[in-house]
């Protein structure tokens, strides 16, 4: 049993992915499509030749990469990260969701356990602190870079 990359159609990953899955195909075991990853979707299988079937079937897949992959290089796609990874204080963030949608503001603090920052808004006349959600902001600059 190894894990096998299937090409696929850029921003078609999930699908290729569920369609595998809905096949019922006994010798295919899992699936999956990982949104740091465009256009390859990890399948974990018994054999290559099992997508010589099914893949003629799926849409927006474009054939299999030779080759296996090992457990240890699709391991990190397993776990999740931490929407506030990488966010700083003092970074300048745009909110992306909510009712500030559109405004420039600083971190002021970040939660990683609740994996919330708060920000204070530039265009406010008085520094109001806001807390939203990690990932209804988008890092703009960063002291760090």
């Amino acid at each position: 049993m190894g894990i096998y990359a299937v090409k696929t159609t850029a921003s078609q990953e999930q699908t290729v992915a569920d369609m595998i899955m809905t096949r019922e195909e006994e010798s295919v075991h899992a699936a999956l499509a990982p949104d740091s990853v465009t256009s390859y979707v990890m399948v974990e299988a018994d054999d290559i030749n099992v997508f010589d079937r099914i893949l003629d079937e799926i849409p927006h897949s474009r054939g299999v990469v030779q080759g296996e992959t090992s457990m240890s290089e699709v391991e990190h796609f397993l776990s999740p990260t931490p929407d506030v990874e990488g966010i700083a204080e003092s970074d300048i963030v745009e909110l992306i969701a909510g009712p500030f949608k559109g405004e420039k503001a600083q971190v002021q603090r970040i939660d990683e356990g609740k994996d919330q920052v708060t920000v204070e808004l530039y265009e406010a006349t008085v520094p109001i602190p806001v807390t939203v959600r990690g990932d209804q902001i988008r890092v703009l600059d960063s002291d760090e870079r």
